[in-house]
């Protein structure tokens, strides 16, 4: 294991001050247009905008890599990401805020393709799972600790944008010192999502809804804290106990449907999610609210990775790359509209029409799920897959973890055959 993190060390090192600083401006911003009088519309508009650019990444982030190469891009992409968050606290225009944001939303999943592009070529055959699990968990880690950073300074200057630019542009340190061999760019797989939708509509109808609940959650929940009359210190717990929450729940539920039946499991981690979501308007104080969305986020992360190791159940080793890039995308649309939708709920109801509308969407995900359990049978290509706890990231990451996935079918299939004496 030393020797592997000593490998990656550099890039797990802009990873952390990327995600610090990516992870500090996406709650800052909410909280900074509230305070400036945004509505909530306005507010999920801006928030949709990181999405939209997600998406519209994962086509154009490999083409600009071919084209300037890994650290040249790197650096092209930093630099606008940083500029963006300055401009922010400069120009307060909820206008061109909401173009910023998807321009950001185009840089990002360039500068996350780089980092994760990299660190497939570094993984040896045999640690790949390893690779990727240290990639989470600086993910994860360096997303809960930035929420801790709106301590820093008020959110109605300028400094905080200041530390958001400064995070984004130390990131780019370790990575343009390094004196690792670039990688190869490795071209998009062409898509064939109808196809899963055909036979594995569980998977990726739960991409997207779980996308829906997640994309609003990232949006509106410090709006949501903030109305409620949480200060900003109170808002950085209530954040950081969720990804927490999400981080420290994922490998047990994930552990529990590798050895049972996953999409039971599913049905009921997603019905759970939906009545923690129902509970939050009940709250009797704050503290309750921080326990509630710890406990929602260990449920509610653990739906996407879920929906991907349910589809990889049914994938051939040559189409989990693919299957796992598709799934990417679903979500990312499924979180584009999700901070609208809910923003539409809360301008309705108020702030409490955030947890309403979570609890509605994953209900429904949860009847959905208990439909296809009753009436379809589980369709697996050889081996079930494994779960592997997964933020959303870029298509590199899925594409490390992907080809880890079909080692281990093709040496589960190669020792199957010798042991029946097959050629």
């Amino acid at each position: 294991m030393t020797g592997i993190f000593r490998a990656i060390a550099a890039l797990l090192a802009s990873v952390a001050l990327l995600q610090f600083g990516n992870g500090l401006y996406s709650t800052l911003l909410t909280l900074r247009g509230a305070s400036e009088g945004f509505s909530t519309l306005v507010l999920g508009l801006i928030m949709s905008g990181y999405f939209v650019g997600f998406v519209g990444g994962t086509w154009t982030s490999g083409r600009l890599i071919a084209r300037m190469g890994h650290i040249r891009t790197f650096g092209f992409c930093a630099a606008i990401a940083a500029s963006i968050a300055l401009i922010n606290a400069i120009w307060i225009d909820p206008w061109l805020w909401i173009v910023l944001r998807v321009i950001y939303g185009l840089v990002f999943i360039a500068l996350m393709t780089v980092i994760e592009s990299w660190l497939n070529s570094q993984a040896g055959a045999g640690n790949r799972g390893l690779t990727f699990a240290l990639y989470m968990v600086v993910n994860l880690g360096a997303l809960a600790l930035a929420q801790q950073g709106l301590r820093i300074a008020p959110i109605d200057g300028f400094v905080l944008f200041s530390v958001v630019a400064i995070f984004i542009s130390w990131a780019l340190l370790p990575i343009t010192s390094t004196r690792r061999v670039q990688p190869t760019v490795v071209a998009r797989p062409k898509s064939s999502l109808w196809t899963w939708l055909g036979f594995a509509p569980l998977a990726v109808v739960s991409a997207g809804l779980s996308g829906l609940a997640m994309g609003a959650f990232w949006g509106l929940a410090p709006v949501y804290a903030y109305r409620l009359g949480f200060d900003t210190s109170g808002v950085s717990v209530m954040m950081s106990a969720t990804i927490a929450g999400g981080a420290l729940l994922q490998i047990p539920i994930g552990r529990f449907s590798d050895h049972g039946d996953r999409r039971r499991v599913m049905t009921w981690v997603t019905f759970a999610a939906a009545a923690l979501a129902a509970l939050m308007p009940w709250a009797p104080n704050h503290m309750f609210v921080m326990v509630l969305f710890g406990l929602w986020g260990g449920a509610a992360f653990s739906l996407y990775p879920l929906a991907v190791a349910q589809l990889i159940d049914q994938l051939r080793p040559e189409e989990i790359v693919a299957g796992s890039a598709d799934m990417l995308v679903v979500q990312g649309l499924g979180s584009a509209l999700g901070p609208l939708m809910a923003a539409a709920v809360m301008s309705w109801l108020g702030p409490q029409g955030l947890p309403w509308y979570i609890a509605i969407v994953l209900a429904a995900l949860g009847a959905y799920s208990l439909y296809r359990r009753r009436r379809v049978s589980p369709l697996t290509a050889g081996e079930a897959a494994h779960f592997e706890p997964m933020v959303q990231s870029g298509p590199e990451a899925m594409a490390l973890l992907g080809t880890e996935r079909q080692l281990e079918l093709f040496e589960a299939r190669e020792h199957d055959a010798e042991s029946h004496g097959k050629p």
